[in-house]
């Protein structure tokens, strides 16, 4: 039976300011999610670093390998529409 002293390992991401995405800032150990929450709150804004975060547990992140970076995302490569090349953004659109 395996102990762990630490507990799970979760994946924490913060939002700066409102309406931005989440950044990925790193990860810490907690028993349950609230604990999680308030551990992740405690480490990584305690000078005010951000208004909102994320929590994940570790386990739960599935992710693509380096070496699928041909076959996994080559279809993207054929959907020239998806690239914002065609328009200009307005100037009142400041974070896209």
């Amino acid at each position: 039976m395996n102990k762990d002293s630490q507990g799970a390992l979760w994946e924490v991401f913060v939002q700066k300011k409102p309406g931005q995405p989440y950044v990925h800032c790193g990860n810490l150990h907690a028993f349950d999610a609230e604990m999680a929450l308030q551990n992740a709150r405690d480490v990584y804004t305690r000078r005010n670093e951000g208004t909102a975060l994320w929590v994940v547990p570790s386990a739960s992140i599935v992710a693509s390998s380096p070496e699928d970076i041909g076959p996994f995302f080559e279809p993207a490569n054929d959907k020239v529409f998806r690239h914002p090349t065609f328009y200009k953004l307005p100037k009142e659109i400041k974070h896209m």
